[in-house]
């Protein structure tokens, strides 16, 4: 299990990580959690348009940037990839949504009906070009 605390060098891998992830697939929201039962810690990436059952090619590619950036702090086997459909995502949106551009208020207990032990939301992206299609979300940036 991962007990420890999440770490400002953990955040800013997961940051590098979603900026490069961000290449082949559209961001929309990140963060790291430990769900209520106190399991390991996971790097959740909500990917646009994802489908339920379609995320093996993004996996593909989330293995591969682990590859290249070579960084213990993140683990392919510790990188959830999932859609809009998954209620932490849509809950993570909605809070960009409501504060935009500021630290996101989280009461730690549960979030989109989910039991949170511990949270790390990063700001929403920015928006860029994609060479598959129209503007998509862009690199991550941590609160100030």
């Amino acid at each position: 299990m991962d007990q420890a605390p999440l770490v400002m060098d953990q955040i800013e891998a997961g940051k590098a990580f979603i900026e490069r992830l961000q290449n082949y697939a559209p961001v929309a929201a990140a963060w790291w959690m430990r769900d209520e039962e106190g399991g390991p810690r996971f790097l959740c990436v909500a990917i646009d348009g994802l489908q339920p059952g379609g995320n093996g090619p993004v996996y593909d590619q989330v293995y591969r940037v682990t590859q290249e950036m070579r960084d213990h702090y993140i683990d392919p086997f510790r990188v959830k990839v999932v859609g809009m459909y998954d209620p932490v995502a849509k809950a993570v949106v909605d809070l960009y949504r409501r504060f935009p551009g500021r630290a996101l208020p989280l009461d730690g207990r549960s979030l989109g009906g989910v039991g949170v032990a511990e949270i790390y939301i990063y700001l929403p992206p920015r928006e860029k070009s994609h060479p598959t299609g129209p503007a998509v979300p862009a690199g991550i940036t941590l609160p100030e």
